[in-house]
């Protein structure tokens, strides 16, 4: 990042608090990083999948989601700025009610900022998928 550039470094503190409240089931504490006019974009083929205007909706959708855990967690591993957007590499490591084994992978979650709000999220399972669509230069794309 140059010096010409915001920082995202509150906003990456934030990211961080949000995940530590979606591990703790703390909803209220997830939705109020986001704007009203919010957008969460989830494959297609993800349980519950699809996209989702406002923070009621999306509010909604997460605690139908976060419901269905019998245990488990979305850490974070990595932040990577990105003009207004910030990617993150997620673990996932999650056991649904009423099944025995675990879930797990690594994924990526894009979230774009406006005025210190999410305004954008986009769950993406290729995290070099995400770098691309976050316009990170290829120097920070995996392998």
């Amino acid at each position: 990042m140059n010096q010409s550039e915001p920082s995202l470094i509150r906003e990456i503190e934030a990211l961080k608090a949000m995940y530590v409240a979606l591990n703790g089931n703390d909803i209220a504490g997830v939705v109020s990083l986001h704007a009203p006019d919010f957008e969460w974009i989830e494959p297609a083929d993800f349980p519950g999948g699809n996209s989702r205007y406002g923070r009621a909706e999306f509010e909604a959708h997460l605690r139908k989601m976060r419901g269905m855990w019998a245990e488990g967690t979305c850490e974070p591993e990595r932040f990577i700025p990105a003009d207004d957007k910030v990617v993150v590499f997620v673990h996932v490591h999650v056991r649904l009610e009423n099944e025995t084994a675990f879930r797990e992978g690594d994924m990526a979650d894009v979230y774009t900022f406006r005025d210190g709000k999410v305004t954008n999220g986009r769950v993406f399972t290729d995290r070099n998928e995400a770098l691309r669509w976050a316009g990170v230069e290829g120097s920070q794309a995996i392998d």
